[in-house]
């Protein structure tokens, strides 16, 4: 059987992608998700119509996440515009620390306990 070209279209299904469902794709003015285009005083007004249509979104979750892994540095995304989104990063980055703080405080008490107990 010939080896297909690599050069060939692929032809087999593509498995769906979170984005498909987005509902912002058939949005008409897509440069409302991207507030920071437009005059600083309708901002905020261009950032809550863009809010608006992300909390009707059934994707708004994966989009978000996926805005928070990459990370974006502009635009709205999963509802959130950059400063909420960096707030919600830093948020998360504080908790880990706490845990990671947390943890290595039992680990060396648990540790003292222990050679307390072989002496």
């Amino acid at each position: 059987m010939p080896r297909p070209s690599r050069y060939a279209p692929d032809t087999r299904p593509r498995r769906a992608h979170w984005s498909d469902e987005a509902v912002c794709r058939d949005v008409e003015d897509a440069s409302i998700f991207f507030p920071e285009d437009f005059p600083r005083s309708e901002v905020p007004l261009i950032a809550m119509q863009a809010k608006a249509v992300c909390h009707g979104c059934p994707v708004s979750g994966p989009c978000l996440d996926s805005a928070l892994a990459l990370p974006e540095r502009h635009g709205v995304f999963g509802g959130l515009d950059k400063n909420e989104r960096q707030a919600l990063r830093r948020r998360e980055q504080r908790r880990a620390r706490k845990r990671a703080a947390l943890l290595r405080e039992e680990t060396t008490d648990a540790f003292a306990a222990a050679e307390a107990g072989v002496r």
